[in-house]
């Protein structure tokens, strides 16, 4: 289900040079679209803990497919027939309301796979969904070299997610005991959820981790072109290096995690990614890769820890994963372009310097994601 959600998200975006160019848009135009996706995505994402603890995650992450896939059929309708700007928002509005939903669906159903087996998986389930985005990201590319019309490109996409995610749907978990049932314990609701303490730090250590994340993806290319003087295709490899160390971490994490525990591994982490800001920085050729790298593993498991930490209790796990990933994804929303206004400033290098000031933050907020005690 991860590797889905990768495939889809990462089909819309790799065509949206296309959809500029073919409804002429301007670059003003084009933010106001994608703006959509966002309003969706933030109706999503809190009233996705309400349907999934009461629907179940299987429920919830079918009615997400059913509303992204809709909503992707939309913006093809909306690009290559009606070349309508306000229909393409409405299936832009459909997709974000429905992967916010399915992510948090999926992420209870992960969380709750995680805790049965008793060790940690989280961080694999998110490697999925990082290396189904390059996968998909490249076929998109493929797709539009060879001018495949939007619409089939997301058609075929949308029966691919809807095909194999049935299958994997029959597979998950059945509902938990007493989930939307009458003996449901108090400050079980995602407003409750709102007012606990420890929820609003894993969601700010979430948040963290996606400002990190989210300013790699959009700026660390262009900061390696217009701050060190590279090639265009050098910046692209220092973005991939980071790419492919964070999906590295993702999958060797949850041993060291098992080993040493969420704290001191996110701890280290954070120093890397502090680290890796600061060669990206000052250091220049190898030493700038370098950084790339260590910055890529050094974000790779504050998001899916985030998730963990909050699904610790097992009854109270959907509304608390609907306000962390609600905080999180704030924080891909928010963090890139306040570093574009920063950037605009002192350069987009010296910009990413803020990424070094978040990774202290880390440090300090890392033990709000400790594990339970548990009896030997």
């Amino acid at each position: 289900m991860f590797a889905l959600a990768g495939v889809l998200f990462a089909a819309f975006a790799s065509r949206i040079p296309d959809l500029k160019s073919q409804l002429g848009l301007s670059a003003g135009q084009l933010g106001v679209t994608l703006l959509a996706v966002s309003a969706g995505s933030l109706l999503g994402l809190p009233s996705a803990g309400w349907a999934a603890h009461h629907l179940g995650a299987a429920r919830a992450v079918r009615m997400g497919i059913g509303c992204a896939t809709l909503g992707l059929g939309g913006l093809g309708v909306g690009v290559d027939l009606a070349r309508s700007q306000p229909l393409v928002m409405v299936g832009l509005f459909l997709a974000g309301l429905g992967v916010g939903v399915w992510d948090v669906g999926m992420n209870l159903e992960g969380a709750r796979v995680e805790g049965l087996v008793g060790r940690s998986l989280m961080p694999r389930f998110h490697a999925a969904f990082s290396g189904a985005t390059v996968a998909s990201a490249l076929v998109g590319s493929g797709a539009s070299a060879l001018r495949v019309p939007i619409l089939v490109h997301l058609g075929a996409v949308g029966v691919l997610v809807v095909g194999v995610g049935g299958y994997a749907l029959r597979r998950f978990l059945s509902r938990p005991a007493g989930a939307g049932g009458p003996g449901r314990p108090p400050g079980v609701g995602a407003l409750a959820a709102w007012g606990e303490r420890r929820t609003l730090l894993v969601g700010a250590v979430v948040f963290v981790a996606a400002v990190t994340e989210g300013t790699a993806n959009d700026w660390l290319s262009v900061a390696m072109v217009e701050g060190h003087g590279l090639p265009a295709w050098a910046g692209v490899l220092a973005f991939a290096t980071f790419l492919a160390l964070m999906t590295l971490g993702r999958i060797a994490g949850p041993a060291a995690l098992d080993r040493y525990g969420r704290v001191p591994v996110l701890r280290l982490l954070a120093l890397l990614a502090l680290i890796g800001a600061l060669l990206v920085v000052t250091g220049a050729g190898a030493l700038a890769f370098l950084g790339a790298a260590a910055w890529g593993l050094g974000a790779s498991l504050g998001f899916p820890v985030g998730f963990s930490a909050a699904a610790d209790d097992a009854e109270r796990a959907p509304a608390r994963i609907s306000v962390v990933a609600t905080i999180g994804y704030l924080g891909f929303l928010a963090g890139p372009p306040l570093l574009g206004f920063v950037g605009d400033r002192v350069g987009v290098l010296s910009a990413l310097l803020a990424v070094g000031v978040l990774a202290l933050v880390a440090l300090a907020l890392a033990p709000a994601v400790r594990e339970p005690s548990r009896p030997r």
